[in-house]
């Protein structure tokens, strides 16, 4: 349930009307923006009386919600939200970030290479994992705890803040200098990882499910959002389709829609969804003009050599080349 507040309420009569709602064991969610200002009621509403809250002098519209995502609702929430990374990267809200990095990571010369190059080239954020999940049990796994603190090596030796894949609850503690968590397609609908992130502050980037609909994935970012961490970045890496010629499906439809039906940013993996490194540009570019807010890219600098996802890795120099073509699709979109 939403309420509209009508132009000209005060701050302290709005917070009057909170507390109110609040004794009736709701959350409210204010939303404040230049025209309007919205209260969004989460929990049981069926015992809030429309009739009455409508009426009320500062009331200008009661509504009912009727999808079951609350917090991530645009109609809760009408103005995009705008992640920041340590006052350094912004995401959403017109901000465009570039994530870029290895699958895994492999060795400090290794991640501090990439880094210095994807940097060089314009990223805003380094992505490279520590803990892998991968199909087969004798696939590289990643390296741990010691791949985290070559990510952190790579972090001080170019200032970039890193994203990385946290797989299980009993590794969080070891993510405190993460700067951004990544949830993967796998773990979508882990609600119990999901909670605990949710109580972490950090942001989180949240990645589609492969076989997942568009209110499954925003289910999973309420679970986040309910235990009060608002810091949430939606990722589109591909679904499974009947197509085998690319590893997934990169559906990029997603990208409009769920901005109609959140304020939480998008950005668009094409690495992962097309698994061939010739389709990543194409696909990059393509998210682009779809509105994505931010790309992620894998980059290696020996991407015939590397331990895990090479064949859908681009080389530094292919991503500089991505990232000018970005550019130009994104100014041309303006």
């Amino acid at each position: 349930m939403i309420a509209i507040l009508k132009h000209g309420t005060t701050p302290d009569q709005a917070q009057h009307l909170i507390q109110w709602l609040k004794k009736m064991d709701l959350d409210v969610h204010l939303s404040e923006g230049k025209e309007v200002t919205i209260l969004g009621l989460i929990g049981d509403t069926s015992r809030v009386d429309m009739e009455l809250l409508n009426s009320l002098e500062i009331v200008e519209s009661v509504k009912r919600v009727s999808e079951p995502f609350k917090q991530v609702n645009r109609k809760f929430h009408p103005k995009d939200s705008v992640i920041e990374i340590n006052d350094q990267v912004k995401i959403g809200g017109g901000h465009f970030a570039m994530i870029a990095g290895p699958c895994s990571v492999e060795t400090e010369d290794q991640i501090i290479e990439v880094a210095q190059a994807v940097k060089a080239a314009g990223a805003q954020v380094l992505r490279g994992g520590a803990f892998k999940p991968r199909t087969s049990p004798y696939a590289f796994q990643g390296l741990g705890a010691e791949g985290l603190r070559l990510l952190m090596a790579a972090k001080q030796a170019t200032g970039l803040p890193i994203c990385t894949e946290l797989m299980n609850l009993v590794h969080l503690d070891l993510f405190a200098d993460v700067d951004i968590i990544q949830i993967g397609a796998r773990n979508m609908q882990n609600f119990d990882l999901l909670k605990e992130v949710g109580k972490t502050r950090k942001p989180i980037l949240l990645k589609r499910g492969i076989a997942s609909t568009l209110q499954e994935l925003l289910m999973s970012a309420e679970y986040i959002m309910s235990e009060g961490n608002e810091n949430v970045i939606l990722c589109e890496r591909g679904i499974r389709t009947y197509e085998t010629y690319t590893r997934n499906t990169l559906d990029l439809s997603c990208v409009p829609v769920l901005h109609g039906l959140t304020h939480l940013p998008v950005v668009v993996d094409p690495s992962h969804a097309t698994g061939k490194a010739y389709l990543v540009p194409p696909m990059a570019a393509a998210a682009a003009a779809s509105g994505a807010d931010g790309i992620m890219v894998e980059v290696h600098n020996n991407p015939s050599c590397a331990l895990c996802d090479g064949a859908q890795s681009l080389t530094p120099e292919q991503f500089a080349d991505l990232n000018r073509r970005v550019e130009i699709i994104r100014e041309a979109m303006r």
